[in-house]
């Protein structure tokens, strides 16, 4: 039984005269990828920017690691967090060695552990140290700064990481593979991590708990598959269809996309469908092949999909 990293006791927070978090209460366990979503307003940011203090509850308890947050040293505290921004955030005057170095300096790591766990984070997200060590952030794509945002939070293997909204603004395709990276650091780290995000669809893809929030409550914390089947009430039902779609079939292709290849991929695909197609062309032709390269409408490749991934979406979502 895993232990519970972050507990929420029954917090509310007031901006103003107005209330935006009105009896928050609710766990999220070690090692767990738990994901608030919910419509601009709902107060899933402030929930999140309390774990870390840069908003103060004014009432109720946050525990981390069974301690209240309000009895940690701040700074301590903040150092044992990870942070990753939509808005990337990254120091323009500094090299992406020097970024992703912050906080394993500020820990007092070594020089030389600091060089090789940069190399190391640098090589696990196909970027080549070399060529990307000393560039600045200006010199970088928007999908590569936001990678390096979360090479910069996950450096000194903080036990928890926040991510608010941090795809929102980039391209469906970058926002698919940095979707799946999230996904491989956190399989491979264990580490915890909140995710707040206004797309049901990739809570759906990430979470391995969702909680929809709605005018500062929390209306429902279920796994993906529950929520999609058995929504807690017609807000939730309402919200989870107007972001999916109740049409599934007519969903595109990048839904479900998956990028790179390692050994879960059942076999390297001969036939491409495009990345505009829709589901059910999907559900035609992986009934006879088993993997489909994806390609944009230049006919290059930018991911693939299997049997697997489509029936996963497909039985989440169908509700």
């Amino acid at each position: 039984m895993s232990e519970t990293m972050i507990e929420f006791q029954h917090v509310k927070k007031d901006f103003g005269d107005r209330r935006v978090i009105k009896d928050l209460s609710f766990k999220v366990q070690e090692g767990e990828l738990f994901v608030l979503v919910g419509t601009s307003g709902s107060g899933k940011t402030t929930t999140l920017k309390m774990i870390n203090q840069l908003f103060v509850q004014d009432d109720g308890d946050i525990l981390f690691n069974g301690k209240k947050i309000k009895d940690y040293n701040l700074r301590n505290l903040r150092l044992e967090i990870g942070y990753v921004l939509q808005q990337i955030a990254l120091f323009p005057t500094m090299t992406v060695e020097q970024n992703i170095a912050l906080i394993p300096e500020m820990k007092h790591f070594s020089k030389e552990d600091i060089r090789i766990r940069v190399d190391e984070l640098l090589r696990e997200v196909n970027l080549d140290p070399e060529r990307y060590r000393n560039r600045y952030p200006r010199e970088l794509s928007g999908g590569e700064q936001q990678r390096i945002g979360i090479l910069r939070a996950i450096a000194s293997e903080p036990p928890i990481v926040l991510f608010d909204e941090p795809f929102s603004a980039l391209d469906p395709i970058v926002r698919t593979q940095l979707q799946d990276l999230v996904l491989k650091l956190h399989q491979k780290l264990k580490s915890t991590i909140i995710f707040v995000t206004h797309d049901m669809d990739e809570a759906l893809k990430l979470g391995d708990r969702i909680g929809v929030m709605n005018d500062g409550e929390l209306l429902q914390v279920d796994t993906p598959k529950a929520i999609a089947q058995h929504p807690a009430n017609k807000f939730v039902e309402d919200f989870f269809a107007s972001t999916v779609g109740k049409n599934l079939y007519q969903t595109q292709i990048e839904k479900i996309i998956r990028t790179g290849f390692d050994t879960d991929t059942p076999k390297l695909p001969t036939e491409k469908i495009k990345i505009t197609d829709t589901l059910e062309e999907a559900f035609h032709q992986l009934a006879i092949v088993e993997t489909l390269e994806v390609v944009d409408q230049n006919g290059k490749s930018v991911g693939w999909i299997d049997r697997q991934a489509l029936f996963k979406y497909l039985s989440e979502t169908n509700h």
